[in-house]
Protein backbone atom coordinates (compact mmCIF):
# COMPACT_ATOMS: atom_id res chain seq x y z
CA UNK A 1 0.00 0.00 0.00
CA UNK A 2 1.13 3.49 -1.09
CA UNK A 3 1.82 5.77 1.53
CA UNK A 4 -0.02 9.00 1.30
CA UNK A 5 1.57 12.61 0.65
CA UNK A 6 1.37 15.19 2.80
CA UNK A 7 1.07 18.76 2.12
CA UNK A 8 3.02 21.05 4.71
CA UNK A 9 0.05 22.10 6.63
CA UNK A 10 -0.38 18.44 7.54
CA UNK A 11 -0.43 19.32 10.98
CA UNK A 12 -1.65 22.67 11.35
CA UNK A 13 -5.22 21.17 9.32
CA UNK A 14 -4.98 19.13 12.17
CA UNK A 15 -4.49 21.62 15.12
CA UNK A 16 -7.58 23.21 13.58
CA UNK A 17 -9.39 20.35 14.16
CA UNK A 18 -10.33 18.79 10.33
CA UNK A 19 -11.62 15.65 9.21
CA UNK A 20 -8.52 14.25 7.20
CA UNK A 21 -8.99 11.83 4.05
CA UNK A 22 -7.17 10.45 1.13
CA UNK A 23 -7.34 11.92 -1.91
CA UNK A 24 -5.08 11.90 -5.33
CA UNK A 25 -2.49 9.89 -3.42
CA UNK A 26 -2.85 12.51 -0.31
CA UNK A 27 -3.85 13.06 2.82
CA UNK A 28 -5.97 16.04 2.54
CA UNK A 29 -8.78 17.85 4.94
CA UNK A 30 -12.12 16.92 4.06
CA UNK A 31 -13.89 19.54 6.19
CA UNK A 32 -13.57 20.99 9.48
CA UNK A 33 -16.93 22.44 10.71
CA UNK A 34 -18.87 21.59 7.92
CA UNK A 35 -19.63 21.21 4.35
CA UNK A 36 -22.18 23.27 4.43
CA UNK A 37 -20.64 26.13 6.61
CA UNK A 38 -17.85 26.55 4.59
CA UNK A 39 -19.45 26.54 1.38
CA UNK A 40 -21.46 29.47 2.42
CA UNK A 41 -18.36 31.23 3.92
CA UNK A 42 -17.40 31.53 0.40
CA UNK A 43 -20.21 32.49 -1.02
CA UNK A 44 -20.70 35.43 1.50
CA UNK A 45 -17.27 36.13 3.18
CA UNK A 46 -14.23 34.43 2.05
CA UNK A 47 -12.91 30.29 2.14
CA UNK A 48 -8.81 29.52 2.61
CA UNK A 49 -8.40 25.85 0.94
CA UNK A 50 -5.02 24.12 0.86
CA UNK A 51 -4.20 23.32 -2.19
CA UNK A 52 -1.11 22.34 -1.81
CA UNK A 53 -1.63 18.72 -3.44
CA UNK A 54 -1.61 20.13 -7.16
CA UNK A 55 1.01 19.55 -9.67
CA UNK A 56 2.75 22.73 -9.97
CA UNK A 57 5.47 22.98 -13.36
CA UNK A 58 7.66 25.83 -15.22
CA UNK A 59 8.30 26.20 -18.34
CA UNK A 60 10.74 28.03 -19.83
CA UNK A 61 13.20 28.82 -22.98
CA UNK A 62 13.36 30.18 -25.95
CA UNK A 63 10.87 27.69 -27.70
CA UNK A 64 8.71 27.41 -24.23
CA UNK A 65 5.52 29.28 -25.97
CA UNK A 66 5.68 27.01 -29.25
CA UNK A 67 5.77 23.92 -27.03
CA UNK A 68 3.30 25.02 -24.85
CA UNK A 69 1.41 25.62 -27.99
CA UNK A 70 1.80 22.22 -29.38
CA UNK A 71 1.11 20.38 -26.44
CA UNK A 72 -1.87 22.67 -25.17
CA UNK A 73 -5.83 23.05 -27.03
CA UNK A 74 -5.68 26.92 -26.21
CA UNK A 75 -3.32 29.62 -28.00
CA UNK A 76 -0.34 30.10 -26.23
CA UNK A 77 0.86 32.97 -28.78
CA UNK A 78 -1.97 35.03 -27.79
CA UNK A 79 -1.65 34.96 -23.80
CA UNK A 80 0.16 38.36 -22.93
CA UNK A 81 2.56 38.37 -19.90
CA UNK A 82 0.85 38.80 -16.07
CA UNK A 83 -2.32 36.57 -17.44
CA UNK A 84 -3.58 32.92 -17.27
CA UNK A 85 -5.22 30.72 -18.90
CA UNK A 86 -7.27 27.68 -18.75
CA UNK A 87 -6.39 25.08 -21.06
CA UNK A 88 -6.62 20.97 -21.99
CA UNK A 89 -3.85 18.42 -23.01
CA UNK A 90 -4.72 15.56 -25.10
CA UNK A 91 -3.29 12.67 -26.58
CA UNK A 92 -3.26 12.06 -30.40
CA UNK A 93 -6.97 10.48 -30.27
CA UNK A 94 -8.36 13.64 -29.44
CA UNK A 95 -9.08 12.46 -25.54
CA UNK A 96 -8.23 14.73 -22.30
CA UNK A 97 -5.10 13.85 -20.11
CA UNK A 98 -5.90 16.70 -18.10
CA UNK A 99 -7.10 20.00 -18.00
CA UNK A 100 -4.73 22.52 -16.89
CA UNK A 101 -4.17 26.45 -16.08
CA UNK A 102 -1.34 28.09 -17.66
CA UNK A 103 0.07 31.31 -16.32
CA UNK A 104 2.47 33.61 -17.90
CA UNK A 105 5.01 34.84 -16.06
CA UNK A 106 8.00 36.40 -18.34
CA UNK A 107 7.74 36.55 -22.31
CA UNK A 108 9.32 32.95 -22.46
CA UNK A 109 8.71 31.84 -18.97
CA UNK A 110 5.40 30.05 -17.98
CA UNK A 111 3.76 27.82 -14.74
CA UNK A 112 1.70 24.92 -15.37
CA UNK A 113 -0.62 23.84 -12.47
CA UNK A 114 -2.06 20.49 -13.07
CA UNK A 115 -4.87 18.31 -11.06
CA UNK A 116 -2.81 16.54 -8.52
CA UNK A 117 -3.72 13.07 -9.77
CA UNK A 118 -2.60 13.50 -12.89
CA UNK A 119 0.62 15.34 -11.62
CA UNK A 120 2.95 12.15 -12.18
CA UNK A 121 1.61 11.27 -15.83
CA UNK A 122 1.38 14.96 -17.03
CA UNK A 123 5.53 15.36 -16.05
CA UNK A 124 6.24 12.19 -17.69
CA UNK A 125 4.00 13.02 -20.85
CA UNK A 126 4.96 16.86 -21.35
CA UNK A 127 8.80 15.05 -20.96
CA UNK A 128 7.88 13.12 -23.90
CA UNK A 129 6.68 16.04 -25.92
CA UNK A 130 9.42 17.38 -24.99
CA UNK A 131 12.37 15.16 -25.90
CA UNK A 132 10.96 14.01 -28.63
CA UNK A 133 10.09 17.37 -30.64
CA UNK A 134 13.82 18.69 -29.56
CA UNK A 135 12.38 21.82 -28.46
CA UNK A 136 14.63 24.27 -26.37
CA UNK A 137 12.49 23.97 -23.46
CA UNK A 138 13.67 23.99 -19.55
CA UNK A 139 10.78 21.72 -17.71
CA UNK A 140 10.85 21.86 -13.58
CA UNK A 141 8.59 20.48 -10.97
CA UNK A 142 8.09 23.34 -8.99
CA UNK A 143 6.87 21.10 -5.69
CA UNK A 144 9.92 19.24 -5.90
CA UNK A 145 13.08 20.55 -3.39
CA UNK A 146 15.33 20.38 -6.28
CA UNK A 147 13.55 24.00 -7.20
CA UNK A 148 15.00 25.22 -4.73
CA UNK A 149 13.90 28.87 -3.61
CA UNK A 150 11.71 28.31 -6.82
CA UNK A 151 9.87 26.04 -5.39
CA UNK A 152 6.00 26.90 -5.30
CA UNK A 153 2.93 25.02 -3.39
CA UNK A 154 -0.73 26.66 -3.72
CA UNK A 155 -2.88 28.48 -1.32
CA UNK A 156 -6.79 29.08 -2.61
CA UNK A 157 -8.29 32.81 -0.96
CA UNK A 158 -12.12 32.75 -2.16
CA UNK A 159 -14.77 34.61 -2.15
CA UNK A 160 -16.15 38.69 -1.61
CA UNK A 161 -13.93 39.76 1.29
CA UNK A 162 -10.70 38.00 -0.29
CA UNK A 163 -9.29 41.12 -1.73
CA UNK A 164 -10.25 43.29 2.00
CA UNK A 165 -8.19 40.34 3.61
CA UNK A 166 -4.99 40.51 1.57
CA UNK A 167 -5.21 44.57 1.41
CA UNK A 168 -4.42 43.85 5.77
CA UNK A 169 -0.79 42.26 4.30
CA UNK A 170 0.66 43.82 1.63
CA UNK A 171 2.53 47.57 1.27
CA UNK A 172 1.34 47.24 -2.40
CA UNK A 173 -2.37 46.94 -2.67
CA UNK A 174 -2.64 48.65 -6.06
CA UNK A 175 -1.15 45.73 -7.82
CA UNK A 176 -3.79 43.82 -6.40
CA UNK A 177 -6.35 46.25 -7.10
CA UNK A 178 -5.45 46.81 -10.82
CA UNK A 179 -5.40 43.11 -11.15
CA UNK A 180 -7.99 41.59 -13.54
CA UNK A 181 -9.87 38.45 -13.53
CA UNK A 182 -7.32 35.95 -15.03
CA UNK A 183 -4.16 38.07 -14.13
CA UNK A 184 -1.00 36.86 -12.51
CA UNK A 185 1.79 38.94 -10.67
CA UNK A 186 4.20 38.90 -7.93
CA UNK A 187 3.60 40.74 -4.20
CA UNK A 188 4.74 40.58 -1.29
CA UNK A 189 2.23 39.10 1.58
CA UNK A 190 3.06 38.80 5.18
CA UNK A 191 6.46 39.45 4.17
CA UNK A 192 6.76 36.23 2.15
CA UNK A 193 7.37 36.81 -2.02
CA UNK A 194 4.30 34.92 -3.49
CA UNK A 195 3.08 34.44 -7.08
CA UNK A 196 -0.80 35.70 -7.01
CA UNK A 197 -3.11 34.87 -9.67
CA UNK A 198 -6.96 36.31 -9.71
CA UNK A 199 -7.85 32.76 -10.44
CA UNK A 200 -9.79 29.97 -8.67
CA UNK A 201 -12.31 26.37 -9.03
CA UNK A 202 -15.21 27.98 -6.32
CA UNK A 203 -16.76 30.16 -9.38
CA UNK A 204 -16.05 33.50 -7.23
CA UNK A 205 -14.76 36.54 -9.05
CA UNK A 206 -13.09 37.78 -6.23
CA UNK A 207 -10.67 35.15 -6.25
CA UNK A 208 -7.25 34.24 -6.00
CA UNK A 209 -4.33 31.69 -5.88
CA UNK A 210 -1.23 32.47 -4.08
CA UNK A 211 2.00 30.63 -5.21
CA UNK A 212 4.51 30.50 -1.94
CA UNK A 213 7.10 28.36 -0.62
CA UNK A 214 6.32 25.36 0.79
CA UNK A 215 8.36 26.64 3.77
CA UNK A 216 6.17 29.68 4.64
CA UNK A 217 3.12 27.34 3.14
CA UNK A 218 2.24 27.49 7.28
CA UNK A 219 3.45 31.32 8.28
CA UNK A 220 1.24 32.70 5.03
CA UNK A 221 -1.76 30.39 6.08
CA UNK A 222 -1.57 31.50 9.32
CA UNK A 223 -1.39 34.99 8.51
CA UNK A 224 -4.71 34.56 6.05
CA UNK A 225 -6.53 33.27 8.50
CA UNK A 226 -5.58 35.58 11.34
CA UNK A 227 -5.96 38.58 9.04
CA UNK A 228 -9.36 37.52 7.94
CA UNK A 229 -11.06 36.33 10.96
CA UNK A 230 -13.25 39.23 11.46
CA UNK A 231 -14.58 39.58 7.96
CA UNK A 232 -15.89 35.66 8.16
CA UNK A 233 -12.93 33.77 6.62
CA UNK A 234 -13.08 30.49 7.68
CA UNK A 235 -10.81 27.70 6.95
CA UNK A 236 -12.42 25.13 4.00
CA UNK A 237 -11.40 21.13 2.95
CA UNK A 238 -12.17 19.65 -0.04
CA UNK A 239 -16.18 18.80 0.17
CA UNK A 240 -16.82 22.43 -0.02
CA UNK A 241 -14.51 22.71 -2.93
CA UNK A 242 -16.24 20.24 -4.77
CA UNK A 243 -19.80 21.04 -3.63
CA UNK A 244 -18.67 25.01 -4.77
CA UNK A 245 -17.47 23.93 -8.26
CA UNK A 246 -20.54 22.04 -8.96
CA UNK A 247 -22.55 24.79 -8.11
CA UNK A 248 -20.47 26.76 -10.44
CA UNK A 249 -21.08 24.52 -13.10
CA UNK A 250 -17.16 23.38 -13.33
CA UNK A 251 -16.01 19.96 -14.24
CA UNK A 252 -13.73 17.86 -12.39
CA UNK A 253 -11.31 15.54 -14.05
CA UNK A 254 -12.32 11.83 -13.79
CA UNK A 255 -15.96 13.07 -13.39
CA UNK A 256 -16.67 15.44 -16.52
CA UNK A 257 -13.57 15.29 -18.12
CA UNK A 258 -12.09 12.01 -19.20
CA UNK A 259 -13.08 8.91 -16.37
CA UNK A 260 -15.13 5.62 -17.29
CA UNK A 261 -17.50 8.34 -20.14
CA UNK A 262 -14.49 9.43 -21.59
CA UNK A 263 -15.80 12.90 -21.55
CA UNK A 264 -14.24 15.82 -23.67
CA UNK A 265 -14.16 19.03 -23.87
CA UNK A 266 -17.33 19.38 -26.64
CA UNK A 267 -19.24 17.59 -24.18
CA UNK A 268 -19.47 20.09 -21.53
CA UNK A 269 -19.53 23.22 -23.21
CA UNK A 270 -15.70 24.06 -22.97
CA UNK A 271 -14.80 23.88 -26.36
CA UNK A 272 -14.03 27.40 -26.62
CA UNK A 273 -10.93 26.65 -24.63
CA UNK A 274 -9.97 23.99 -27.54
CA UNK A 275 -8.28 26.62 -30.59
CA UNK A 276 -8.51 24.24 -33.55
CA UNK A 277 -8.36 27.38 -36.30
CA UNK A 278 -4.91 28.56 -34.04
CA UNK A 279 -1.41 28.66 -36.36
CA UNK A 280 -0.09 25.74 -34.13
CA UNK A 281 -1.19 22.59 -34.84
CA UNK A 282 -1.71 21.05 -31.22
CA UNK A 283 -1.37 17.24 -30.49
CA UNK A 284 -4.49 15.03 -31.40
CA UNK A 285 -6.37 18.27 -32.97
CA UNK A 286 -7.86 16.47 -36.30
CA UNK A 287 -9.05 13.73 -33.89
CA UNK A 288 -10.62 16.00 -31.98
CA UNK A 289 -12.54 17.53 -34.18
CA UNK A 290 -13.66 14.51 -35.98
CA UNK A 291 -15.40 13.61 -32.73
CA UNK A 292 -16.48 16.77 -31.65
CA UNK A 293 -18.77 17.04 -35.25
CA UNK A 294 -20.02 14.32 -34.24
CA UNK A 295 -20.80 14.76 -30.66
CA UNK A 296 -24.96 14.25 -29.58
CA UNK A 297 -24.30 15.13 -25.97
CA UNK A 298 -24.44 18.14 -23.49
CA UNK A 299 -23.83 18.44 -20.20
CA UNK A 300 -26.35 19.97 -17.99
CA UNK A 301 -26.97 21.60 -13.78
CA UNK A 302 -29.32 20.40 -12.66
CA UNK A 303 -31.30 20.71 -9.12
CA UNK A 304 -32.93 18.21 -7.55
CA UNK A 305 -36.48 18.97 -6.48
CA UNK A 306 -36.99 17.02 -2.99
CA UNK A 307 -35.06 17.13 -0.02
CA UNK A 308 -33.64 14.33 1.94
CA UNK A 309 -33.17 11.94 -0.47
CA UNK A 310 -30.11 9.88 -1.68
CA UNK A 311 -27.97 12.04 -3.49
CA UNK A 312 -26.89 10.64 -6.73
CA UNK A 313 -23.76 10.13 -7.87
CA UNK A 314 -21.14 9.64 -10.92
CA UNK A 315 -22.89 6.99 -13.47
CA UNK A 316 -26.99 7.07 -12.36
CA UNK A 317 -28.55 7.06 -14.93
CA UNK A 318 -30.69 10.09 -16.09
CA UNK A 319 -34.52 9.73 -17.37
CA UNK A 320 -37.23 11.32 -19.48
CA UNK A 321 -40.92 11.21 -18.04
CA UNK A 322 -41.08 8.29 -20.05
CA UNK A 323 -38.18 6.15 -18.08
CA UNK A 324 -36.24 6.13 -21.15
CA UNK A 325 -32.42 6.49 -19.78
CA UNK A 326 -31.12 9.92 -21.67
CA UNK A 327 -28.03 10.60 -19.78
CA UNK A 328 -25.60 10.07 -17.01
CA UNK A 329 -24.89 11.38 -13.69
CA UNK A 330 -21.24 13.10 -13.55
CA UNK A 331 -21.34 14.68 -10.04
CA UNK A 332 -23.69 15.99 -7.08
CA UNK A 333 -23.60 17.98 -4.11
CA UNK A 334 -25.49 19.67 -1.47
CA UNK A 335 -25.20 23.87 -1.71
CA UNK A 336 -25.57 26.40 1.14
CA UNK A 337 -28.88 25.47 1.62
CA UNK A 338 -29.12 21.93 1.27
CA UNK A 339 -30.27 21.63 -1.73
CA UNK A 340 -28.78 19.11 -4.12
CA UNK A 341 -26.92 20.74 -7.16
CA UNK A 342 -25.46 18.46 -9.69
CA UNK A 343 -24.00 17.88 -13.32
CA UNK A 344 -25.02 15.65 -15.47
CA UNK A 345 -24.51 14.39 -19.81
CA UNK A 346 -27.47 14.09 -21.58
CA UNK A 347 -28.98 13.96 -25.30
CA UNK A 348 -28.96 17.57 -26.19
CA UNK A 349 -32.60 17.63 -27.04
CA UNK A 350 -32.83 17.53 -22.93
CA UNK A 351 -30.32 20.59 -21.90
CA UNK A 352 -32.23 23.37 -22.26
CA UNK A 353 -32.93 25.66 -19.11
CA UNK A 354 -36.08 24.52 -17.20
CA UNK A 355 -36.78 20.45 -18.50
CA UNK A 356 -37.98 17.84 -16.61
CA UNK A 357 -35.86 15.11 -15.85
CA UNK A 358 -35.77 12.23 -13.30
CA UNK A 359 -32.73 10.44 -11.95
CA UNK A 360 -32.20 7.17 -10.35
CA UNK A 361 -30.01 7.19 -7.72
CA UNK A 362 -28.52 3.79 -7.16
CA UNK A 363 -27.51 2.01 -3.91
CA UNK A 364 -23.77 1.00 -3.09
CA UNK A 365 -23.95 -2.22 -3.49
CA UNK A 366 -26.59 -2.51 -5.72
CA UNK A 367 -29.23 -4.61 -4.35
CA UNK A 368 -30.23 -8.33 -4.89
CA UNK A 369 -32.22 -8.30 -8.80
CA UNK A 370 -36.33 -7.99 -7.66
CA UNK A 371 -37.96 -10.61 -7.41
CA UNK A 372 -41.35 -11.38 -9.03
CA UNK A 373 -43.31 -10.80 -6.21
CA UNK A 374 -41.95 -8.47 -3.61
CA UNK A 375 -42.41 -8.47 0.26
CA UNK A 376 -45.06 -6.03 1.23
CA UNK A 377 -43.73 -3.55 2.76
CA UNK A 378 -40.30 -4.00 1.22
CA UNK A 379 -38.57 -0.57 -0.70
CA UNK A 380 -38.37 -0.44 -4.25
CA UNK A 381 -35.83 1.96 -6.36
CA UNK A 382 -38.04 5.10 -7.45
CA UNK A 383 -36.57 7.59 -9.55
CA UNK A 384 -36.21 11.24 -8.15
CA UNK A 385 -37.69 14.56 -10.05
CA UNK A 386 -34.61 17.00 -11.24
CA UNK A 387 -34.99 20.15 -13.22
CA UNK A 388 -32.42 21.31 -15.34
CA UNK A 389 -30.37 24.93 -14.67
CA UNK A 390 -28.89 27.28 -16.64
CA UNK A 391 -25.33 25.66 -17.59
CA UNK A 392 -23.62 28.46 -15.30
CA UNK A 393 -25.07 30.22 -12.76
CA UNK A 394 -25.49 33.97 -12.63
CA UNK A 395 -23.89 35.42 -10.14
CA UNK A 396 -24.55 39.74 -9.09
CA UNK A 397 -21.45 41.43 -9.55
CA UNK A 398 -19.28 41.35 -6.46
CA UNK A 399 -19.28 44.72 -4.35
CA UNK A 400 -16.53 44.14 -2.24
CA UNK A 401 -16.62 46.93 0.98
CA UNK A 402 -14.32 49.51 1.30
CA UNK A 403 -10.55 48.23 2.13
CA UNK A 404 -8.96 49.09 5.40
CA UNK A 405 -4.99 48.47 5.96
CA UNK A 406 -4.87 47.26 9.61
Amino acid sequence: MTELKRTALFETHRRLGARMAPFAGWEMPLWYASTREEHRAVRTAAGLFDVAHMGVFEVSGTQATAFLDRVSTNDVSRLAVGRAQYSFLLNEAGEVIDDIMIYRLEPERYMMVVNAANAEKDWRWLQQQRDCAAHDVLLRDLQHPSSGEAQRVDLALQGPQALNILARLTDTLALLEGLPYAGVTHVRLADHEVIVARTGYTGERIAYELFVHPSRAVSLWDALLAAGRDLGLRPCGLAARDSLRIEAGLPLYGHELGGPLNLAPYHIGFDNFVKLEKAAAFIGRDAYAEKAAHNSLGMVRFRVNERSVRPPKLGDPVLDRRGRVVGTVTSCAADAEGVLIGLAVVEKSFTAEGTALYVLALPEPLPEPIKPFAALGSRALMPEAITVLTRFPMRPKPQPEPRQLS
